[in-house]
């Protein structure tokens, strides 16, 4: 069932609510104190973009596997975004982009139950229709932007959903081999050069070749060697040019 309310602090403080069971999604107007992805803020005007938080109750997989539910997640959105004429991408950990431009936020947060997963609330902003943007945000785009058109929220919202449950079914039914795959080919720049930037400072460019079970994203550095970084050990660097990246146009 989806939940329409006017205002909250965060849907996802409200989606860790027992009254809320699988597959429930809630879509606030506004939010006091969304939050985004390394102690970052979501904000957005009223009105034109979707904020929104799914319960997911995936008793199924132990605590090791909870990345396939990012996973789903991601590629839900990517069909969603599809279906609407929008060549989408995978940023990781969980980001959606389309081109160089962030589209769509995501903020998954799990509760463990004996080394399972007994509740996942995925939150999730998708620029829907804002048009305008805050310069001092990096590389924001909207569905309007790329699109060339306006979009009825509702109906996005209720594709997701849909493709969402698809993507959950098949998870459940044990089908993971394709999630994987597609993944892997729906990631933003896989297999191309990348600006990247260490907790310590360092810069280098290297290619993502994907990532693994557990999430970790798979680097090669300029020496061909591939290493592993988890979540904050790595930070994506605003997109160069080919020429800054040692790369012929």
């Amino acid at each position: 069932m989806i939940y329409h309310i006017a205002e909250t602090t965060s849907t996802n403080d409200l989606a860790r609510e027992e009254r809320y069971g699988h597959g429930d999604v809630i879509c606030a107007e506004r939010q006091t104190a969304g939050r985004g992805q390394r102690g970052h803020t979501w904000t957005s005007p009223e009105g034109v973009n979707l904020l929104f938080s799914v319960v997911l109750c995936p008793t199924f997989l132990p605590a090791g596997e909870q990345f396939l539910l990012s996973q789903a997640v991601a590629l839900a959105l990517v069909d969603t975004l599809g279906t609407c004429g929008i060549d989408a991408r995978i940023k990781w950990t969980n980001d959606i982009y389309a081109g160089d431009r962030k589209l769509v936020g995501i903020l998954i947060e799990h509760h463990l139950a004996g080394g399972r997963l007994a509740r996942t609330v995925a939150g999730i902003g998708i620029n829907v229709n804002q048009t305008e943007f805050d310069p001092a945000l990096p590389n924001p785009t909207s569905m309007a932007l790329e699109a060339g058109r306006t979009f009825d929220r509702e109906e996005v919202l209720d594709r997701f959903h849909a493709a969402l449950m698809r993507r959950y079914a098949a998870l459940e039914a044990d089908d993971r081999a394709p999630l994987a795959e597609e993944y892997r080919r729906r990631m933003y720049r896989i297999d191309a050069p990348q600006a990247f930037r260490l907790p310590d400072g360092t810069r280098f460019t290297g290619v993502i070749r994907g990532v693994r079970a557990g999430g970790a994203l798979q680097v090669e550095h300029p020496d061909g060697t591939l290493h592993d970084y988890l979540f904050r050990e790595i930070e994506f660097e605003v997109k160069k040019s080919p020429e800054e990246l040692g790369m012929k146009k």
